[in-house]
């Protein structure tokens, strides 16, 4: 599976999609959160330049925006305990006021990746 698709993977995950006892296509919890694929891909580039040079501080913020959907958001850091940075994302899907919150950790490995844990 490609990092891309195992990162949304997990991170829907995370959101509490999936749960049942029947596992959705990733396509469609994708949909389902109002989130395309390229979303995806600028929420994590986003969280990536965020640890850019190792843990930030708490508090740390960074806003992003998709140019292809008009999505957008604000990744916080909420806290940092041993090898993990914890995340809240407040997330606005294009076309709703709704903002969804959806809290994620990354975790340093031994070999100095970050790694999206759950």
């Amino acid at each position: 599976m490609k990092p891309l698709a195992v990162t949304a993977f997990v991170f829907a995950a995370m959101v509490g999609f999936g749960t049942g006892s029947h596992a959705k296509p990733l396509s469609r919890i994708i949909a389902e959160m109002g989130l395309s694929p390229a979303d995806f891909n600028v929420v994590n580039a986003t969280a990536d330049s965020m640890l850019e040079n190792g843990a930030p501080p708490v508090g740390t913020e960074r806003n992003w925006t998709s140019q292809d959907s008009g999505s957008k958001g604000t990744i916080r850091v909420r806290d940092v305990r041993d090898n993990c940075v914890h995340f809240q994302h407040l997330i606005q899907p294009e076309g709703t006021e709704q903002v969804r919150e959806v809290r994620t950790r990354r975790c340093q490995d031994a070999g100095g990746a970050w790694i999206l844990t759950p």
